[in-house]
C-alpha cells in the first residue's frame, strides 16, 4: 500500500495563492544557455560562471567594476547632441536622440568620470552601445578631449574602455572630425608623459577603431570582442574570398600584432592597476 493516496485530481491552489519567481531573479547566459542567479552573475562581472561568456555592459557597470566603492565624479554629464546638418531619416535628428534619451536614460554615447581605482586616481571614458549603436558623434569627440584635458591638468593616467559601430551618420563631416581632435589630444597626454590605456570591447569598428581605440599605450580587449573597421560582409563582397575563421575577433586581432593583450573582465582592474603602476 503506497504512503500517500492523492483523493482528487490536479492542484487545487487558488491563483491568488500561487508564488512565482520575482522578474529578474535569474539570468541565462545567451551563449550556453545556462541559468545562473543574477546576482551572482553580477558578483562575477557580468561573465557566465559556466562558460565565461562576457556580457555586453555599459558605463554604470563598468563603473561599478572599476571604480573603488563605485564612488567616482562624472563629468560632463549634461552635455547633449544639437543638429548642425538638420538632419531627417526616418525621423528628424533631434526626436531620435530623445527618443533615446528617455529609453536608455543616458546623454548620450560615452560617460566620462574621474575616481579612485585600487587606490590611485584614474580618469577614464566609458562607451554606451545602447545610445544609437554606440556612435561617435560631437559630444562623444567633446567629452572624451575635455577628459583628457582633466587627465592632463590633474596628473592621471587615462583609460578609454570602446563599444562603438562607428562614427554617427547623422553628423556626417562633424563625426569625423572627432577622429583627429581625440587623436591630437592623446598626442598632448603622451606629451605630458602620461599613460593611455585602450579597452576595446564588443564590438569596436568603424572610426571609433581608426583612431583613440588603437592609439594606448596598451590596447587590449576583452576575450571573444569583435574588432574591426568594415565588417565581414563588407570585406567579403569587396575581396571576393571568405574570410579566415574568427576573423575579426579579439584572438585572431591578437595573433595578427594588433593588440597587447586580451585581460578577462573579472581580472580587469588589477591588471588596469598594474599597468598603469608600472607607465607612472
Amino acid at each position: 500500500m503506497s504512503w500517500f493516496v492523492r483523493k482528487d485530481k490536479g492542484i487545487q491552489t487558488p491563483t491568488e495563492m500561487k508564488r512565482e519567481a520575482p522578474d529578474g531573479l535569474w539570468y541565462q547566459c545567451p551563449n550556453c544557455k545556462k541559468a545562473m542567479h543574477t546576482r551572482e552573475h553580477k558578483l562575477n562581472a557580468y561573465t557566465c560562471v559556466h562558460c565565461n561568456y562576457h556580457e555586453k555592459i555599459g558605463s554604470d557597470a563598468y563603473f561599478s567594476i572599476l571604480f573603488d566603492d563605485n564612488r567616482f565624479t562624472e563629468l560632463d554629464e549634461n552635455m547633449r547632441s544639437a543638429d548642425p546638418l538638420n538632419f531627417t531619416d526616418t525621423k528628424p535628428y533631434p526626436s531620435r536622440v530623445n527618443a533615446t534619451m528617455a529609453k536608455t536614460g543616458l546623454k548620450d554615447a560615452v560617460r566620462t568620470a574621474y575616481g579612485s581605482m585600487n587606490g590611485s586616481t584614474v580618469t577614464m571614458a566609458v562607451m554606451d552601445f545602447n545610445f544609437i549603436g554606440g556612435s561617435m558623434g560631437s559630444v562623444v569627440g567633446e567629452k572624451i578631449a575635455r577628459s583628457i584635458d582633466h587627465a592632463i591638468k590633474n596628473r592621471t593616467p587615462f583609460l578609454m574602455i570602446s563599444r562603438s559601430g562607428g562614427a554617427r551618420m547623422m553628423e556626417a563631416g562633424f563625426s569625423l572630425m572627432q577622429m583627429a581632435k581625440t587623436s591630437a589630444k592623446l598626442a598632448l597626454l603622451s606629451q605630458a608623459k602620461l599613460p593611455y590605456v585602450s579597452l576595446l570591447t564588443d564590438p569596436t569598428t568603424g572610426g571609433v577603431t581608426a583612431s583613440y581605440a588603437m592609439l594606448g599605450d596598451f590596447n587590449i580587449a576583452e576575450p571573444e570582442a569583435l574588432i574591426g573597421f568594415a565588417g565581414p560582409r563588407v570585406i567579403r563582397e569587396t575581396i571576393g574570398k571568405d574570410l579566415p575563421k574568427g576573423f575579426q575577433s579579439a584572438e585572431f586581432v591578437l595573433d595578427h600584432g594588433f593588440l597587447d593583450f586580451i585581460v578577462d573582465r573579472k581580472d580587469l582592474k588589477d591588471k588596469l592597476s598594474s599597468l598603469f603602476g608600472m607607465l607612472i
